[in-house]
């Protein structure tokens, strides 16, 4: 099977993240994660299904023991995002113009497949192997990564270094900012819209709240920057509130993304930034889920041994999260690596470069050649 053809049979089993609007049916990863675990068993891997969330399993291969040899993690993550609003058969796997087409071409079954692929060329070594390589396929990295977070906290001890899968077009992500996502809940009293001073409208009280947070939070995000990924980001997202023109609302919700740097997780996090400036204000926080970022040092040993066997790769940041965050928190040395481009991730016309992806297998083929030792 070629890595082409291995990459159109990831796709044609749907996996979407049923959180939020999955746009169809076929969610979950529990049938992706089995495909997985049989493949994998061929050619030679001891797997481990284990359930996260009801039917939604991760999935950890290893091919030799847990004998106290270094080990190197290839994670990439089981789910998609949704489907609703593709303009091209979401499943399909379809090959056309150089391009495989479908959800996850590109995030991330296209680098799975190249990672896959890989440990299929080397399959015969895999056990003897100075560093032992397992594969790992989390759940859930399109919503909260209870996936990483789950194995981060059970297995960090057992692992030197993790490369996530993640399309960055072969470029070493050894850093991206964390993420607080919340909710700001202003509640008031219901009256008739035409007596409005029998009531206490939530939506202007929020509205004037967040139109007060905003110049001095996003001053205040400003001064925790990095090198890299500039500074920390402020966005109101959605706002909600009222039901009928006719009636003074008692409740209004805005949801906010504040993007992490280290210098602002090194401070306290985010959280503590936007409580300590509501202090006094009539509002609420709710639902708040905050994401570490992750910064590994562009030379880290694992580093100089992959810019050593892809010089043209290259040490870069990135402003989005990803599970490599929650295994670095956990004391995994990580980075986002795999073939395509981050552009067409989560697009309504998904697809892959077959030359990209070739390259990518190519290149994780080349990184577990280089483990085993010169006879």
């Amino acid at each position: 099977m070629t890595v082409t053809e291995l990459l159109q049979h990831l796709v044609r089993i749907p996996s979407v993240n049923p959180d939020n609007d999955p746009g169809t049916p076929h969610t979950g990863e529990a049938a992706l994660a089995d495909f997985l675990a049989t493949w994998l068993r061929q050619i030679g891997a001891e797997v481990m299904l284990e359930e996260i969330r009801p039917g939604r399993p991760n999935l950890i291969a290893r091919f030799a023991p847990l004998d106290g040899r270094p080990r190197l993690l290839l994670g990439p993550h089981l789910d998609t995002v949704g489907v609703g609003g593709m303009i091209i058969d979401p499943f399909s796997g379809e090959l056309r113009d150089g391009r495989i087409w479908g959800r996850g071409t590109s995030d991330t079954k296209g680098p799975m497949a190249a990672m896959l692929w890989a440990l299929q060329q080397h399959a015969p070594h895999l056990q003897q192997l100075p560093v032992a390589v397992d594969f790992v396929g989390f759940m859930g990295e399109e919503s909260c990564q209870w996936g990483s977070r789950d194995f981060g906290e059970k297995y960090a001890a057992d692992y030197q270094f993790a490369i996530v899968g993640e399309p960055t077009s072969l470029d070493f992500v050894h850093t991206t900012k964390g993420s607080l996502w919340a909710t700001l809940r202003a509640t008031g009293k219901a009256a008739h819209s035409s007596q409005p001073e029998r009531g206490d409208n939530a939506v202007m009280k929020l509205a004037r709240v967040l139109d007060a947070l905003q110049e001095p939070l996003i001053e205040k995000l400003a001064t925790f920057t990095h090198p890299i990924l500039g500074p920390s980001t402020f966005n109101v997202g959605t706002f909600r509130g009222g039901s009928r023109p006719n009636i003074v609302p008692d409740l209004a919700e805005a949801e906010i993304d504040i993007r992490i740097t280290p210098a602002l997780h090194q401070a306290g996090g985010a959280l503590a930034l936007v409580q300590q400036m509501l202090a006094g204000h009539p509002i609420e926080i709710d639902h708040a889920d905050e994401k570490p970022p992750m910064e590994t040092p562009a030379d880290h040993p694992w580093i100089q041994k992959l810019l050593h066997i892809r010089p043209a790769s290259r040490c870069v940041g990135a402003p989005w999260f990803s599970d490599a965050a929650h295994l670095s928190d956990a004391g995994i040395p990580s980075i986002c690596l795999g073939p395509g481009s981050i552009d067409q991730a989560h697009t309504c016309d998904e697809f892959i470069q077959v030359a990209d992806l070739e390259d990518g297998a190519n290149f994780f083929s080349d990184l577990i050649g280089s483990l085993i030792p010169a006879s």
